[in-house]
């Protein structure tokens, strides 16, 4: 039976019988009703076999003219199986086993068919469907080939002449440019000389630092510190923390060096443990002195500026601004070495180095002595840093001990007369009371727990004694105790102690 889904072939006459006749137009195929043509005269051939060739006088068959429709089309009739071309199936044709066809009389039959052949199919005829005919009708090889030939010459044109012009460009620019050591005509970067704002953090800078020093002290027991300070009269005394200095106290060098670069020995003129306040001097230094402020009237939020040597490097300035007033803070390694100071708090940042510099407000004026930062719990020995906790000695109270220092070479500070438990919490319980000391003639018992000052609230014992040194001695205070569960007041009037 027919494969309708197959192309209709031209007979092989290899395996066709010799009576069958083959069309010698391109004309369409002859109706069922047309009797067959004669065969032609001569003696009938055998039989073939797949190893017998064909006869010479079978290759004698007209071919189809090349071009010719006779592939793509089908034969009106319904007879053997056939159908109309409107019916015409286009699905894919089952695989057929490959006949040879000769193309010449006498051609020899092949041994292997090759496994591909490129055969160039033409269009299909215009009278076609014209969606068929669209979907058939393959692209000229010859055209496509000149077009491909085409677009590689235009290539190869425009690579020679971009070439040549990239090789032009390059002679003209080495020729023309000048060499790269040439200087322009015109000078650059020469407008304006601009100025410092009055007020900014730049104007403070350039005016404290040539007062600003870096302190590098080398103790008697090979102990060392480095630090900063800064000048504060015309006589060349500078003020700077004890703590940076106190390694040279029994003996050993005090170096002092300016932002100039100058460097000379300093000697040292008093400490104050209690403030953790300290002066040096040295004899024609030639810096100018520092112009100090009000740090009572310092307020939170305000901008300010710190200026000294952290870690080592002189000459350092940061800024911030002030972020809390009379903080209780204590510093030292002992109780005996404790300071107990209240602190202007600010987030300009400081770091080991910083202390003994200068916190300066906005008008350059000195408001504080940077002495101490905060540190997260848990850190290491020598690992900590700024973490925006600084805290600076008010400069109210460095002056009169400073004052004191280069008077007297010692400093005072007030007392009660009383001591107080460090561990108790919620308020300074009294441990101990000193015979005929302020606090024994308010009356004044142990086991007392004072609960605030001057109308402030002490909810532990470094809140009242940092309360107490920001007085002077021969001051009176109001105390607040209790004792039994009931509240008490006393006034008395600090004494002094040295220290």
């Amino acid at each position: 039976m027919k494969n309708d889904d197959a192309e209709p072939t031209v007979p092989n006459p290899a395996t066709t019988a010799p009576t069958a006749p083959l069309p010698t137009t391109n004309g369409p195929s002859p109706t069922p009703s047309a009797p067959p043509a004669p065969a032609p005269p001569g003696p009938v051939a055998a039989p073939l076999t797949g190893l017998t060739p064909p006869p010479l006088d079978l290759g004698n068959q007209p071919l189809r003219t090349p071009g010719s429709d006779q592939a793509y089309r089908q034969s009106n009739g319904q007879a053997n199986g056939s159908r109309s071309t409107t019916q015409r199936s286009f699905g894919k044709p089952e695989p057929q086993e490959p006949s040879f066809r000769p193309v010449y009389q006498g051609q020899a039959w092949p041994t292997q068919q090759p496994a591909y052949r490129p055969v160039f199919t033409p269009p299909p005829p215009s009278d076609w469907h014209q969606q068929q005919a669209r979907s058939y009708t393959p692209g000229n090889p010859n055209k496509l080939n000149r077009v491909v030939v085409i677009a590689a010459l235009v290539a190869l044109v425009i690579g020679v002449v971009a070439g040549a012009g990239a090789a032009t460009a390059v002679v003209a620019l080495s020729d023309r440019n000048p060499p790269v050591a040439a200087q322009p005509t015109n000078p650059v970067g020469t407008g304006a000389d601009p100025k410092i704002r009055s007020g900014s953090v730049s104007a403070v800078a350039s005016t404290l630092l040539p007062s600003v020093v870096q302190l590098k002290v080398e103790g008697q027991d090979n102990s060392d510190a480095t630090g900063s300070g800064f000048v504060i009269d015309d006589l060349g005394h500078i003020l700077t923390n004890n703590h940076v200095v106190a390694g040279a106290a029994k003996g050993g060098s005090i170096q002092v060096m300016t932002n100039d670069n100058k460097t000379a020995t300093a000697r040292l003129v008093g400490r104050s443990p209690a403030y953790d306040l300290a002066v040096v001097q040295v004899v024609g230094l030639g810096a100018p002195s520092v112009q100090f402020g009000r740090s009572d009237l310092a307020i939170v939020g305000q901008d300010v500026v710190a200026i000294g040597s952290p870690l080592g490097l002189a000459g350092t300035v940061t800024s911030g601004i002030i972020s809390a007033k009379n903080r209780p803070v204590t510093t030292g390694d002992s109780v005996d070495q404790a300071s107990y100071i209240s602190a202007l708090q600010t987030d300009a940042a400081i770091n080991p180095g910083n202390s003994g510099g200068p916190l300066v407000d906005m008008n350059a004026r000195v408001i504080g002595v940077n002495s101490a930062i905060a540190t997260v719990r848990g850190a290491e020995e020598g690992q900590s840093g700024n973490i925006g906790l600084g805290f600076a000695i008010p400069i109210d109270q460095a002056r009169r001990t400073a004052q004191q220092l280069i008077a007297n070479g010692q400093a005072s500070y007030p007392v009660i007369g009383a001591s107080v438990d460090m561990q108790f919490e919620g308020g300074a319980r009294v441990s101990s009371v000193n015979a005929k000391s302020p606090a024994a003639k308010a009356g004044l018992r142990v086991g007392d727990v004072i609960t605030s000052i001057n109308n402030e609230p002490v909810d532990s014992a470094e809140v009242l004694i940092v309360a107490i040194r920001t007085h002077q001695p021969g001051e009176a205070v109001r105390l607040t105790y209790e004792r039994g569960g009931r509240a008490r007041e006393i006034s008395l009037t600090l004494a002094q102690q040295i220290g």
